[in-house]
């Protein structure tokens, strides 16, 4: 008879088997290729010793090809639950020692196992992608293992913030999953993400590219905007992860961690009043604005190198998360492009499915204009943060600083669009256009243009007019800006805020 001493002993030496992965040469490989092991990420991420491994003796059940011989010690992918900063988190983090981390019907079982328990419990889920792709062997297994996956990353959206890490190849179906979830994370130099390889693309097309050329972590956060953030290695990545969710709330019936950050809530800031430049056309940088505004200047940038024309991304305004959006007149005068209306809307989306407001900061002079911008849809594209902003029922803050100019004010969370609080600098130029050319419209063949066009400035370069009809709601000195968006947030504190009954808008993707 067999005792429960031995029972005991077997079971653990089954676990070591699983937890070995793909043995000592397949994790040294992994390592001299400056990667960490799926079990070595976990421990980076989650607080130390939480982590509750599920599924561990989980098996396939191919037998074509030779995989009735192939071991594949956890099938290739360590998924379980834990916890960051003392918070419930799931995870699934996919073995590339393990037959190359290749998804089959029993890996994708046991990721669709977290995805669920996760939507159940109300967690954030975090996916860590290393794979070969889908597991060929397996055939149409593997691709209605993807497709369950997509369909709760779907379910999912907009329920628990789902976070998408890429720390090696990510290619062919692989890639949608992570393009469904709320953030990507890429590792430079280790990590890829492609529809079809480069090997693929030069048969077909001729073109010879690298595969971290096509897609690496600078192509994908500073070209494509595939990815929100890019990390140095995996060391990095993990504590940008664990960062990223000390802002979120755990689900959307939540609100986001309320933290003492022991910045004075009446601080005000006397450097805003001299910021600006006298010339209007002059840029400056609106990160400084920003900085001074929040929390011990604590900002967290999503999208830092695409579209960089406008700036998104979290901070905290007395100890509450809250959503920045910001125009930057140091990139294309702050100008609205195609880029920067997906970027803006796709944040401003995931706000307000998330509790937190949207503080938005203005200095726009208007969409960009050309030929390839409107060859390139930005009518469609505009209009996406227009929808985002009026879909939008968290507490909606605006300040005015400098120019807001036509279309491009009312896109930037204008009063029209919902804004609870609209807030104006003195500065302020709020008009249907640049008030120059606007006079130089009006007053065109008249002798006495510029004398005219000067009162014309004087009088509509301001944010007085808009004031006047109750479009905007104050005008404030740029150094009461910290106490006044502070003030409005309490305020706003109890907002309730219905929109009619219905499936779904149709937003113009």
């Amino acid at each position: 008879m067999v005792t429960i001493q031995e029972k005991v002993r077997n079971m653990k030496e089954m676990q070591r088997k699983v937890k070995a992965g793909g043995g000592e040469k397949r994790i040294a490989k992994q390592h001299a290729g400056g990667k960490l092991t799926a079990r070595e990420r976990i421990e980076k991420l989650l607080d130390p010793g939480t982590f509750v491994e599920l599924d561990q003796f989980v098996k396939h059940r191919c037998v074509h090809f030779g995989m009735e011989k192939e071991e594949a010690p956890g099938e290739g992918v360590v998924t379980g639950y834990g916890t960051v900063d003392g918070r419930l988190v799931y995870i699934y983090a996919q073995d590339f020692t393990v037959v190359g981390g290749s998804l089959g019907e029993m890996h994708a079982a046991k990721i669709v196992k977290v995805q669920d328990l996760a939507l159940k419990m109300g967690a954030p889920i975090i996916g860590l992608n290393d794979s070969g792709g889908a597991r060929i062997q397996e055939g149409i297994d593997a691709l209605s293992g993807f497709g369950k996956i997509f369909w709760r990353n779907t379910q999912a959206s907009g329920v628990i913030p789902q976070i998408s890490i890429i720390m090696g190849p990510c290619a062919g179906g692989a890639v949608y999953s992570p393009a469904l979830t709320d953030f990507i994370f890429m590792v430079k130099d280790t990590s890829q993400m492609f529809i079809t390889g480069p090997q693929v693309i030069k048969s077909v097309t001729a073109e010879e590219v690298t595969a971290e050329a096509l897609g690496g972590a600078v192509t994908h956060n500073s070209t494509s905007g595939v990815a929100h953030f890019a990390a140095e290695n995996d060391e990095d990545c993990m504590r940008q992860v664990r960062y990223l969710l000390n802002f979120l709330p755990g689900n959307n019936l939540e609100g986001a961690p309320v933290v003492d950050t022991g910045d004075d809530p009446n601080r005000t800031e006397a450097s805003l009043n001299e910021l600006l430049p006298d010339n209007p056309n002059q840029p400056y940088d609106m990160k400084d604005i920003m900085k001074a505004v929040i929390d011990n200047g604590e900002f967290y940038e999503i999208q830092s190198q695409y579209a960089q024309n406008i700036i998104t991304g979290f901070a905290r305004i007395n100890g509450q998360t809250v959503g920045m959006v910001a125009s930057q007149p140091q990139i294309m005068a702050g100008c609205l492009d195609i880029n920067a209306s997906d970027k803006a809307a796709r944040f401003i989306r995931f706000c307000d499915a998330f509790n937190i407001p949207l503080i938005t900061l203005v200095d726009v002079p208007g969409f960009l204009p050309g030929t390839t911008q409107e060859y390139g849809g930005i009518i469609r594209h505009g209009a996406k943060m227009l929808y985002a902003y009026s879909e939008a029922t968290v507490p909606k803050i605006t300040v005015i600083i400098r120019k807001a100019y036509g279309g491009a004010y009312i896109a930037m969370c204008s009063q029209h669009l919902g804004a609870d609080q609209v807030m104006a600098w003195p500065s302020a130029e709020i008009a249907v256009m640049g008030p120059a050319g606007a006079a130089n419209i009006i007053f065109r063949g008249d002798p006495d243009v510029q004398a005219k066009t000067a009162k014309y400035i004087e009088e509509f370069a301001t944010p007085y007019k808009a004031a006047e009809r109750g479009f905007v709601d104050m005008v404030i000195e740029p150094k009461e800006t910290r106490p006044r968006i502070i003030a409005a947030l309490n305020m706003l504190a109890t907002k309730r805020e219905n929109r009619p009954a219905k499936k779904h808008g149709n937003i113009p993707l």
